[in-house]
């Protein structure tokens, strides 16, 4: 009965609407199961042969952008103190943390944040508080999103061609991938976040009420000729 209710559900627009709406949701919560939602839609996609997976892959892509091009607008528009949960003190140093990555090479962190889900958060506010150029950050975004929409389909299209004739079976499988693989991912950025606090001292810099750090482009200590 589950195989016949995946099979009516990848046959209609809801797999997609679903797609759309959890991902673009996991941009700015990054509790929701956007990188699941991808990866069972991909699997369930080659199992069946319906919705394609290139319409997964457009679909996820497209909320992807939307999602970050929305984080960068709020920052932009509200700053990094606004809200209550802003203040706190770890997501403060996750703030400035993003605000020096951002002055060593813009294209570079927003790529690698898509596929972190705080760091993508933490990256794309302070991007618009520290006025990145709207036009390079939407550019790099673009491209992140496509590359880790196809990322998480092909990860599920490829458990998926593997069991053509068990959809549940396949999903299941891509959804323990999906989460082995975000485990290794936040194993791999803990390591190396341990390993900069090591060679590098903190800096203890506290943010004012619209950024953490100064603009992308311009020395410390001197006064962005904009502003």
């Amino acid at each position: 009965m589950l195989a016949d209710l995946l099979n009516a559900i990848s046959g209609g627009p809801w797999l997609l609407v679903a797609v759309f709406v959890l991902v673009l949701l996991d941009s700015v919560l990054v509790v929701v199961p956007g990188e699941i939602a991808v990866t069972a839609a991909g699997a369930l996609a080659a199992s069946t042969g319906d919705p394609p997976v290139a319409a997964v892959v457009g679909v996820a892509a497209a909320a992807a952008f939307c999602g970050d091009a929305l984080c960068y607008a709020v920052g932009r528009r509200i700053g990094l103190r606004r809200w209550r949960w802003m203040r706190h003190p770890r997501v403060q140093r996750a703030f400035t943390w993003a605000g020096a990555r951002l002055q060593r090479g813009t294209a570079t962190v927003v790529f690698t944040a898509r596929f972190i889900p705080f760091a993508r958060l933490a990256v794309n506010l302070t991007a618009g508080a520290t006025r990145v150029s709207a036009a390079r950050f939407l550019t790099v975004a673009a491209v992140a999103a496509t590359t880790w929409a196809a990322y998480q389909s092909i990860i599920g299209a490829a458990i998926g061609a593997l069991l053509p004739d068990a959809p549940l079976l396949a999903v299941v499988l891509s959804v323990v991938a999906a989460l082995a693989l975000g485990v290794v991912i936040d194993l791999i950025t803990a390591a190396v976040a341990r390993r900069r606090e090591r060679v590098t001292p903190p800096r203890d810099r506290p943010a004012d009420d619209r950024t953490t750090c100064p603009r992308p482009g311009t020395r410390p200590g001197r006064t962005d000729p904009r502003r």
